[in-house]
């Protein structure tokens, strides 16, 4: 039994020993892992300084250029309607009429007026020239003459009393018509100015009622389109009662809300991109206004812009604009090709003694197949176009100058 069992050992024995020569000379898969994989052909190009717009993301309400809700300066019932909502009118034109049988009958009363005031002075009823002195009114003229007459008595009296032949009765009749004529004169001269005030008086009553005749017809003071008409015809309207309501839309009002951090950039006579909702159209405009403050509540700078009318533009519209603060400010940057993103970080790759390097980048604006760099990478310093499938420690050869590299946008 003990031999049987030394036997089988031996056996055993042997069987390793021919399964260990085995295996050492068929390789394994750790071998084949250690194979050599050969360098990928790789492109440079330089991280350089180009022109880049610099812009400011905001947001804000389309309006209209002028607004106004008008109203007829009279009151009265509306005869004449000429405009519906979206009618478009030119300054002058004729929107509403209030009767004017009224206003015309006290034209005509304020003329009547203005004729017997300046009869009163002189002048002929009908005129435009109210120009009269005062003394050349007839009850001036008249006492005038009268108090002449009562001067040259007392002057005649007086030497006759000096001589001794006329009484002192005499002379004291003679100064008392003297004063009365005085008086009337003084009288005759400031009822000639009180008619005098009375006829410009009357001039500026015919004047008003002119006016209220001409304030029965409602116009459009300015080149817009009827956005609403509350009033119809037949109704009466006080004096200031809203009637037709009026928008200019050409160019629109683009208002916008800058922070208070970015309020330093804006400046007059930037350019303005918009988007509007439901339409892909980008339209463009011009900063006009700006507001000499901040608000106080919400710390935010009102910036308007003028936007031409066109497309689906309108008043009342939200909008997503731009405002380009620098068109052309210096920005590092690589290729689009250049870039890769994994995992949420976008990355470039740099050689390093033969071998592929990643980078964690930070990016910024976009233009025409050029990224900015923020942060990672250095002027001057080359990174790997199309860089897909490049790890850390990948064997890598550069076969081309930048320059030539398919990959790169042209300048």
């Amino acid at each position: 039994m003990r031999q049987r069992l030394l036997a089988a050992c031996g056996w055993l024995v042997l069987c390793l020993s021919g399964g260990l020569v085995s295996c050492g000379d068929n390789p394994g898969p750790a071998a084949a892992s250690r194979k050599v994989v050969p360098p990928r052909p790789v492109e440079l190009v330089a991280a350089e300084l180009r022109p880049m717009e610099r812009t400011i993301t905001v947001t804000g309400t389309l309006g209209a250029r002028e607004k106004s809700v008008l109203s007829a300066k009279v009151s009265g019932r509306i005869q004449r309607l000429t405009v519906d909502i979206g009618s478009a009118v030119r300054q002058g034109d004729l929107l509403a009429q209030i009767e004017p049988r009224d206003y015309e009958l006290g034209l005509q009363q304020a003329q009547a007026a203005l004729a017997e005031a300046r009869a009163a002075v002189g002048l002929p009823p009908e005129g435009d020239d109210d120009r009269v002195q005062a003394d050349q009114i007839s009850s001036v003229r008249q006492a005038r003459a009268v108090l002449e007459e009562a001067t040259k008595n007392r002057e005649r009296v007086r030497s006759l009393h000096e001589s001794g032949i006329a009484p002192q009765s005499e002379l004291d009749t003679v100064e008392a018509a003297y004063t009365v004529a005085v008086t009337r004169y003084q009288l005759a001269v400031e009822d000639a100015h009180s008619r005098i005030a009375t006829v410009a008086q009357r001039r500026a009553e015919l004047e008003l009622a002119r006016k209220r005749l001409s304030d029965t017809r409602l116009v459009a003071p300015f080149d817009g389109i009827v956005q609403s008409r509350p009033a119809g015809i037949g109704q009466y309207v006080a004096a200031g009662t809203p009637t037709i309501e009026l928008v200019d839309t050409d160019p629109l009002r683009l208002r916008l809300d800058v922070s208070e951090r970015d309020s330093g950039l804006v400046r007059m006579g930037q350019t303005v991109r918009l988007l509007t909702e439901g339409d892909t159209n980008q339209y463009s405009g011009t900063i006009t206004r700006l507001s000499p403050a901040l608000t106080e509540d919400s710390r935010m700078l009102l910036v308007e812009a003028d936007v031409p009318s066109q497309g689906t533009l309108r008043p009342g519209l939200f909008a997503r604009a731009q405002i380009v603060v620098a068109p052309n400010e210096p920005a590092l940057c690589i290729p689009q090709a250049a870039l890769t993103t994994f995992a949420g970080l976008e990355k470039v790759v740099v050689v390093e003694e033969g071998k592929a390097l990643e980078k964690v980048v930070t990016t910024g604006r976009r233009k025409e197949g050029w990224v900015e760099v923020l942060s990672g990478l250095a002027a001057g310093e080359k990174v790997v176009l199309n860089p897909s499938g490049l790890r850390t420690g990948s064997p890598v050869v550069v076969r081309a100058p930048a320059e030539s590299a398919p990959g790169a946008p042209q300048s």
